[in-house]
């Protein structure tokens, strides 16, 4: 198992929850509001960055309460259990705490312990969205396999930041820092850009060797916003300058990256497909990621009312790829029917009001 003895205190409606003896399936059960997602959500804060459902750090903490929030969890590895927590403090609502069995560490380090990837109802409108929405669906997915990823990006925003403020001055920057600047997104976009194509060419094969099945093929392919490598990036940039500053800001690099995403069967734009064509090609995207999780990590799969509207087929086919693979995975629903294909190996919990119980 990745995670087991998980506490959450005051983290949203959950006041005081604990959830022991976890499974390669973990079923949460209960009414819509009842804080189902709110499990996942703190899950999902065990990954560098904001969690699933990217939240202000001093909106989760629970009310009545301190004003802070805590979600800690025993993480299985070779050498032994990690107890990993995370968390604020009441007088520093907005500064997140994370702990390696008692250590403080940099959130960005979460990654290294432990891969996480989510899919959930509000990610169903990824393809009708801009690409902003994709490129950061691409590096959560990036992020889950290279935990040094989460820094090139931080790093390469900083510095875009920078150049973009450099640009937007009404006299002219000097060129040398322009140089230093640039040479900065060059090297750290070109990382980051790197890292993105790579996954995409790995999961388009995983994709292409998927036989035919009850989910919809998606077709995927990296657009990149500026060149690959670091010096015809510094390049591109330093000859673009004349063209930024008019429009203040940068208009090539990674930064404007895109996921084309098609249906193989049809060949159409994932955009113009159905809302269930949609949801199909990003529950098949999901388990392509799946297959990676876990290589070199333990993995943990997150799947938010991802039973609620497929037909037995595509249950029973989901739950299979979910069994073949080494994640272990939490879902939720509103009632365990659903889920009568796997309740004999899962753990279960009834989730009422943010309280908790076995069922």
């Amino acid at each position: 198992m990745a995670l087991d003895r998980i506490s959450l205190a005051h983290f949203r409606n959950h006041a005081a929850t604990a959830l022991d003896g976890t499974a390669k399936f973990n079923l949460l059960v209960g009414e819509n509001g009842a804080g189902k997602t709110n499990v996942l959500e703190a899950l999902s804060l065990f990954a560098p960055g904001r969690g699933l459902r990217r939240a202000q750090l001093a909106d989760i903490a629970g009310a009545p309460g301190p004003g802070g929030f805590a979600a800690s969890a025993d993480l299985a590895t070779p050498a032994g259990p990690v107890r990993l927590g995370t968390g604020t403090q009441p007088e520093r609502p907005g500064r997140r705490i994370v702990q390696a069995s008692g250590a403080e560490l940099p959130a960005v380090r979460l990654g290294e312990w432990l891969s996480i990837g989510w899919l959930t109802p509000a990610m169903d409108r990824l393809f009708m969205e801009g690409a902003g929405a994709r490129r950061r669906f691409l590096d959560r997915l990036v992020l889950a396999l290279d935990p040094g990823h989460a820094r090139n990006a931080a790093r390469l925003e900083a510095a875009l930041r920078e150049r973009n403020r450099l640009l937007a001055e009404p006299t002219e920057p000097d060129p040398a820092w322009l140089d230093a600047i640039e040479g900065q997104v060059a090297q750290t976009g070109a990382a980051v850009a790197q890292a993105r194509a790579g996954l995409v060419e790995r999961l388009s094969a995983l994709l292409a060797d998927l036989p035919p099945g009850p989910f919809a093929r998606p077709e995927i392919a990296y657009v990149a916003g500026g060149p690959l490598d670091p010096a015809a990036l510094a390049q591109a940039l330093a000859q673009g300058r004349r063209r930024d500053r008019a429009a203040q800001r940068t208009l090539t690099g990674p930064h404007r990256d895109e996921l084309a995403v098609t249906m193989a069967e049809k060949g159409q734009r994932a955009a113009e497909c159905s809302t269930g064509e949609q949801k199909a090609m990003l529950i098949a995207l999901t388990l392509a990621h799946a297959q990676l999780l876990g290589t070199e990590r333990p993995a943990v799969l997150l799947l938010d009312e991802v039973a609620a509207h497929l037909d037995p087929v595509r249950r029973e086919a989901l739950f299979e790829r979910l069994a073949a693979g080494t994640a272990q995975v939490w879902l939720t629903g509103t009632e365990p029917a659903p889920f009568h294909a796997i309740l004999g190996q899962a753990a279960a919990w009834r989730v009422d009001h943010g309280a908790v119980a076995r069922l």
